[in-house]
């Protein structure tokens, strides 16, 4: 499936340990982009993390938050470790001797002591593996996210190919009745003058008139390029980069199409066509 680059997904697990919560935000970026927000706790499994996000995404600029809430105790209940307390009473007195006039450690102050109420440290390597694996989840719910953005983008641009199919073949009759209208007009003119042209010169004149409106070649590339177009929108994948190219090469054709133009009709399927390109444009920018 075509999968977008905007999305979001959140998991929170609960242990034994403490809670873990993972929020992952991804919005449109040429390249893959990260950006991690971890607490101290779980700085170390920054490596693993990127190695994760970029297994499994290609584009995009994804902000991972990573949040731990250690467990404070067990019932309820919450003791202070009386180690780190009889540790924090001793730095304490070696201050007070070298500087007499600080002040002495409130209760407060020696609750948000770090350590003092933490209790037992979590297992960091399976703390590591609890990770990993809402990590995991995340990946899966913000990748079905995506996933179900790029397919309402799919239909909206595959509308738009549709479209551009319409106007091709508007255009594709106008140039044997231009060719005749032409041809009428100048015949017109030469009779009102009262001049004799030589048919062999005229022959010859419309034939350099017919060459230079002449767009086969553009309508063949045109339908070309919207089959790939639809190719790829139906194939799915990651199409963003290939959808770029593909797109400033119908950009080309229908300038080019402009270019010979010399009724207002012409100019207006140009025209419409380079409506639909950037529309599809937009969209395209918002694809892996």
């Amino acid at each position: 499936m075509i999968r977008s680059m905007t999305g979001f997904a959140s998991v929170q697990r609960d242990g034994a340990d403490g809670r873990l919560g993972i929020d992952i935000r991804s919005v449109n970026h040429r390249y893959l982009e990260q950006t991690l927000r971890l607490p101290d706790e779980l700085r170390a499994t920054e490596p693993a993390v990127r190695e994760a996000v970029a297994a499994r995404l290609q584009r995009g600029k994804v902000e991972v938050r990573l949040s731990w809430h250690a467990a404070v105790g067990r019932g309820g209940v919450v003791r202070p470790d009386a180690r780190v307390l009889g540790a924090l009473a001793a730095w304490q007195r070696e201050v007070l001797a070298a500087l007499p006039d600080a002040r002495p450690l409130s209760v407060a102050d020696s609750l948000r002591w770090p350590g003092v109420l933490d209790g037992a440290q979590p297992d960091m390597e399976a703390l590591h593996g609890e990770v990993l694996a809402a990590l995991a989840a995340a990946l899966d719910e913000l990748d079905a996210t995506r996933a179900r953005e790029g397919g309402r983008l799919a239909v909206l641009m595959l509308e738009r190919v549709a479209a551009m199919r319409a106007e091709v073949a508007a255009v594709e009759p106008l140039v044997p009745q231009l060719v005749a209208a032409y041809r009428d007009k100048l015949l017109t003119r030469l009779r009102e003058a009262a001049v004799d042209a030589d048919p062999a010169r005229l022959a010859q004149e419309f034939a350099l008139f017919a060459n230079r409106i002449d767009i086969d070649e553009e309508i063949g590339r045109l339908r070309t390029h919207l089959d790939e177009l639809e190719s790829l929108l139906t194939r799915g994948g990651a199409v963003g980069k290939r959808l770029d190219f593909l797109l400033q090469e119908l950009q080309r054709e229908a300038n080019t199409l402009g270019s010979k133009s010399v009724a207002v009709e012409t100019s207006r399927v140009s025209m419409a066509l380079k409506v639909l390109i950037e529309q599809v444009r937009e969209q395209a920018q918002n694809l892996e």
